[in-house]
């Protein structure tokens, strides 16, 4: 069946985002995950496909600056939302202190959870920083402090992140630098 034939059963929608602070449009069927319209519409192929049901935490993105997996979230339902992804962490050329830590300490070895790994830290960090608790905190009747951020923590935290090369030394270490360095 060719493309145009297809589209003459399918309803498209046009969805406004806001990703990595640049308006975007893009025409997508209404079933299409975030994921595939970042790469297929946008482009944006650092955001990785792997388990594409939600179990590695390799398509993890930022949505209004909360993680999200977004191979199940809707590129519809995002309209007006401000989406970061891997492209836009660092800024005017300058790294991420969480993407140097994670060169400086080898977090990565095949390289394809890398950026879901940076983004889930990122935004791991700022949750400890707001106070959020974990699984793994001692006392949730109180508010979290980022020094209690410990390698426990971390891992308790970015446990939905999985690493097929087995570099969880390596990425816990290397986010535990970037919270030192602030």
């Amino acid at each position: 069946m060719s493309e145009s034939s297809k589209r003459q059963f399918v309803d498209f929608t046009t969805v406004n985002l806001v990703v990595n602070d640049e308006v975007r449009t893009i025409v997508v069927e209404p079933r299409t995950t975030l994921l595939d319209a970042l790469r297929m519409e946008l482009g944006l192929t650092g955001t990785k496909k792997a388990c594409d049901r939600g179990e590695c935490g390799a398509c993890t993105v930022h949505i209004d600056g909360r993680r999200v997996l977004s191979c199940m979230a809707l590129a519809a339902m995002q309209a007006g939302k401000r989406i970061a992804t891997i492209e836009g962490v660092e800024r005017n050329g300058v790294l991420h202190p969480v993407q140097t830590a994670f060169i400086e300490h080898d977090g990565f070895q095949c390289g394809f959870c890398t950026s879901g790994q940076i983004m889930s830290a990122v935004a791991m960090i700022a949750e400890a920083k707001a106070g959020w608790p974990s699984a793994a905190t001692d006392d949730i009747r109180r508010q979290f402090a980022i020094r209690e951020l410990s390698k426990t923590e971390i891992r308790e935290r970015m446990s939905g992140n999985l690493c097929r090369c087995a570099c969880y030394p390596n990425i816990v270490d290397a986010i535990a630098d970037a919270v030192e360095r602030g």
